[in-house]
């Protein structure tokens, strides 16, 4: 396992979703990072997870994230907790990129 990661040389990967990439930090059996880079006007749409805790950490943007149905406007430095069954999606209605740190926990 390596100790540093340069995420800068590491290459955007498209996610099956339209206008989101990610870039692998940590890829282990029983959890994972990843940095996430959404287009504009993007959505990923609302899904759950029957077997993992997910998170987000907003660092650039202002994306909005939907937890059961409550829709919350975020900013950089804001963290969500998806937690397992917990239906979410992630929108990008503006004009900029955002940029989130995603993970998830096998419970």
């Amino acid at each position: 396992m390596k100790h540093k990661i340069k995420q800068e040389q590491l290459e955007w990967t498209k996610s099956k979703i339209k206008g989101f990439y990610g870039k692998e930090l940590i890829a282990q059996e029983k959890g994972s990072v990843k940095l996430v880079r959404i287009d504009p006007v993007a959505t990923y749409p609302e899904h759950l997870h029957p077997s993992k805790t997910e998170y987000a950490h907003i660092i650039e943007g202002n994306p909005i994230i939907v937890i059961e149905n409550q829709h919350y406007t975020s900013k950089p430095g804001d963290f969500y907790i998806f937690p397992v069954n917990t239906k979410h999606a992630i929108i990008n209605n503006t004009s900029d990129e955002c940029l989130l740190l995603i993970g998830a926990i096998e419970n």
